[in-house]
């Protein structure tokens, strides 16, 4: 749940899309979400490496660091704004809307990073700690779990040349769904030779999973 915010129009200004500006139907903001969401994006930034920093006392700087990227990514961020239903409370025009703008991850994740930008003019940044441990740091203990910090291509690129073998390439198998909600399906090759196989909502995941999976046929290296 969204926390109550004192300046209405701070929260509103943070739902509206740069669309629903200039069609009169549609009662968004007088700005669109993109000032606070580069202040959000550098507040997130913060909070989230305080938090790693004292809630991991005994981890490295490169270990942290992809932590936080792993809990600052757009899936991450989409999946969070998703549970907190930004996507419906989304000031849009049709248009946008028509083309999957209220599922679009990169859109979903830009504007949980202006309400994060507008919570912090409204209330300063305890308010902004406080909501993001109720709402995105809960997820990290899946992401510690299931070791999706790690980068599976680098890591299997390594792995493959390690043995003398030529670098991973990765070819799309499958498309499914309409452009703004697309599952890919990818194979990860050496040698010609498939070695693994993933699936994602982008490109990028698919690969990684493709990777994570060739590794885990060599046997969880690492």
């Amino acid at each position: 749940m969204l926390p109550k915010f004192k300046n209405q129009q701070l929260l509103k200004t943070a739902l509206s899309h740069r669309s629903s500006l200039n069609e009169p139907t549609v009662k968004s903001g007088k700005q669109s979400y993109e000032r606070l969401e580069y202040l959000g994006d550098a507040v997130l930034e913060l909070a989230t490496s305080e938090w790693l920093f004292h809630t991991h006392p005994s981890e490295p700087e490169g270990i942290l660091t992809a932590y936080r990227s792993a809990l600052v990514k757009t899936s991450t961020l989409a999946e969070t704004a998703q549970a907190l239903k930004l996507g419906e409370k989304m000031y849009m025009s049709r248009g946008e809307e028509a083309t999957g703008g209220r599922q679009n991850d990169s859109l979903l994740a830009d504007v949980f990073e202006a309400v994060i930008g507008a919570l912090y003019l409204d209330q300063g940044y305890p308010a902004v700690k406080t909501f993001l441990e109720k709402t995105l740091f809960p997820k990290f203990a899946k992401i510690k779990q299931e070791k999706l910090y790690q980068d599976h291509k680098s890591l299997y690129q390594e792995t493959v040349q390690a043995k003398g073998l030529p670098t991973p390439s990765y070819e799309v198998t499958k498309e499914e769904g309409p452009d703004h909600e697309k599952t890919f399906t990818i194979n990860v090759l050496v040698n010609n030779e498939v070695t693994g196989t993933g699936t994602g909502k982008s490109k990028q995941q698919a690969q990684q999973a493709a990777a994570r999976s060739a590794l885990e046929k060599l046997g969880g290296e690492r």
